[in-house]
């Protein structure tokens, strides 16, 4: 496995050495070892798994100290626009994302530590999504921000009049109205 450095401190993209012939393939999609050795320690404690289909748009999500979380996310089945934006206090690209396209043939994945909001679109018929996290669900925790806040100027390659969106990600603060607890 290799890492790859985006522009934002702390954000990989995590890319295995994938083994192909007749059969298929084959690769290790968590290695602790590897994975520290490339990110650094990291406790994983709950694996989470989504269905969308084209056209979902979902985040942008985080939790709240002292519940924040890290995730390794990857798309399993389809096609995913993933999105990390950096909302860490006296961070030089705070407000600033990254947009990587996860798909089941790249089985590419992206580390996203403590202190980002997450969202992704769905680009395929189906996707099939899964993440692990360093921290349990706490729903009191649970904090976004709006996807279409024109200040993040995120291109979620769908139209945003045609996102399929959940009400509470509808009424969620844009970047400079939420209380930013990072």
């Amino acid at each position: 496995m290799k890492a790859i450095k985006t522009n934002i401190e702390g954000l990989l993209i995590l890319e295995p050495r994938v083994i192909e012939d007749a059969r298929g393939y084959f690769f290790e999609s968590f290695s602790e070892r590897d994975f520290e050795t490339l990110v650094g320690p990291v406790h994983f404690v709950q694996d989470n798994e989504s269905m969308s289909q084209r056209g979902v748009v979902r985040g942008l999500h985080f939790q709240r100290p002292p519940f924040s979380q890290a995730k390794l996310v990857r798309c399993i089945r389809g096609s995913v626009l993933d999105v990390a934006v950096d909302l860490r206090h006296g961070s030089p690209t705070f407000g600033r994302h990254e947009a990587i396209e996860l798909t089941e043939q790249n089985h590419r994945q992206l580390f996203i530590p403590k202190g980002f909001a997450h969202g992704f679109a769905v680009l395929s018929d189906v996707a099939v999504f899964q993440y692990k996290c360093d921290e349990f669900y706490h729903p009191e925790a649970d904090g976004g921000i709006q996807l279409c806040d024109p200040e993040l100027g995120i291109d979620w390659h769908i139209p945003l009049n045609e996102a399929i969106r959940s009400e509470k990600d509808k009424i969620l603060p844009r970047l400079r109205d939420f209380d930013n607890p990072f």
